[in-house]
C-alpha cells in the first residue's frame, strides 16, 4: 500500500452516549458515553486495527461509522465517487446507496447467520437488495463469491447448522463482499474461532484485500492479531483513542502506558524470553461515569496530579505517531523487540 494513498474514511470527534433511564416515567438519568471523541483516517487499501480491552467502545465505533446507531456528535467522511461526504448529512432514504460500498463482518458467527436460510439466500441477499444481479447471473455470482472464500458451489443450498464455526464466518466475508464495497469493518472476526482457524480467516481477508483493493477498519482486543493484519494500530480505551501509529511503530516504541501494559501480555514464541507482564490495577471505570483528566490515571503506574485534573492532548509527537499523555515525552516504555 503506498502511504500517500487517498483517504477513504475520516472520523472526526465522533461521539455515541446511550441514555439510562430510570423510574416510573424512563426519565433521563445519565449518560454510557461508549464513545466520547474519537479522531482517526483510513487510506484506501489499509488496514487500521483498533484494539482494547472488552467495553471500551471498538464495536460502538464501529457501528456509528456505518450509522447501524446514529451518533450523538462528531462527523465521518467517505470518500465515494471520487468526493468525500459526510456519512451523518446523508438522508436516511439514501442510504442504502452509501451501504452498498460500506460492509461489516460480525464477530459471531453462528448468530450472525439466519438458520433459516440457505448459503445461497445469505449470501446473494446483497445482491438482491442492491438490485446487482438476478436469475443466473445472481447464482453466478454466488459461486464466485463462495469460491472466492475457499468454500465450494455445492454448498449454496446447505443451511448454516451444517458448517463449522471457520466456515461459518467465510460465509459471512461472502456476505459482505457481494456487493464488491470498498471499506469493511471487521467487528472481531476471529475472536470467535478456535486458534487453529484464526489465521487461516486472516490469511484469507489479506488476499481478499489485495485481490478485491478493500480497505479494513479491524476490531479486536488481541493485538498479537492485529499485529499481522494491520498496516496502523490505534488503541482505544474507555471511549476515547489513547495512541496511534503504524504497526511496526507502535509494537517496537509505545508511548502510552496502557499500550505498554497490553504489549506485555503478547504471547512471545523465543523459550529463552522471561515475562515481565505489566498487571493493572482495578477494573475499567464504568463509561457512564468516567474519571476526571485523563482516563486511565486510576490504572496507570505512572501517574501524577495533572492526569488527575487535566484531559491530556491527542498530538502528533512523530511522524504519524499519536498519543494523548501528558508525560509521552519523558517515560521511556518497554515495547516488543522481535529481533
Amino acid at each position: 500500500m503506498e502511504s500517500k494513498a487517498p483517504i477513504l474514511l475520516e472520523v472526526k470527534g465522533l461521539k455515541k452516549h446511550f441514555s439510562i433511564r430510570k423510574g416510573f416515567f424512563r426519565q433521563v438519568a445519565g449518560y454510557v458515553r461508549a464513545v466520547d471523541g474519537v479522531d482517526f483516517f483510513i487510506r484506501e487499501g489499509e488496514t487500521l486495527g483498533l484494539v482494547g480491552e472488552s467495553g471500551c467502545g471498538k464495536t460502538t465505533t464501529g457501528r456509528t461509522i456505518l450509522r447501524a446507531y446514529e451518533p450523538t456528535a462528531g462527523e465521518v467522511w467517505f470518500r465515494t465517487n471520487g468526493e468525500m461526504i459526510n456519512v451523518f448529512q446523508v438522508p436516511k432514504n439514501e442510504m442504502k446507496a452509501l451501504r452498498r460500498e460500506m460492509q461489516i463482518i460480525f464477530q459471531d458467527p453462528f448468530s450472525s447467520l439466519n438458520p433459516r436460510m440457505t448459503v445461497m439466500d445469505i449470501v446473494s441477499e446483497p445482491l438482491r437488495i442492491h438490485g446487482i444481479a438476478k436469475g443466473a447471473e445472481l447464482k453466478s455470482r454466488v459461486r464466485e463469491l463462495l469460491e472466492a472464500v475457499g468454500l465450494k458451489a455445492q454448498h449454496m443450498n446447505r443451511y448454516p447448522y451444517a458448517f463449522s464455526g471457520g466456515q461459518r464466518q467465510r460465509i459471512g466475508v461472502a456476505r459482505a463482499l457481494a456487493s464488491r464495497p470498498k471499506l469493511i469493518i471487521c467487528d472481531e472476526p476471529v475472536s470467535a474461532l478456535d486458534v487453529s482457524v484464526q489465521a487461516q480467516t486472516l490469511n484469507l481477508l489479506e488476499d481478499l484485500q489485495k485481490e478485491f483493493g478493500l480497505t479494513y477498519l479491524f476490531v479486536a482486543h488481541d493485538l498479537s492479531v492485529v499485529e499481522h493484519i494491520s498496516s496502523r494500530v490505534a488503541v482505544m480505551y474507555l471511549g476515547v483513542i489513547v495512541e496511534l501509529a503504524s504497526a511496526e511503530e507502535l509494537y517496537d516504541n509505545p508511548l502510552h502506558p496502557y499500550t505498554e501494559a497490553l504489549l506485555s501480555a503478547v504471547p512471545r514464541t523465543d523459550p529463552d524470553h522471561v515475562s515481565q507482564r505489566i498487571v493493572l490495577e482495578g477494573d475499567v471505570p464504568s463509561p457512564a461515569n468516567p474519571p476526571s483528566g485523563c482516563k486511565f490515571h486510576p490504572r496507570c503506574r505512572y501517574s501524577q496530579g495533572v492526569c488527575e485534573t487535566e484531559a491530556p492532548e491527542w498530538r502528533e509527537l512523530s511522524d504519524d505517531h499519536w498519543v494523548a499523555c501528558h508525560r509521552a515525552e519523558e517515560l521511556n516504555l518497554v515495547g516488543i523487540d522481535y529481533d
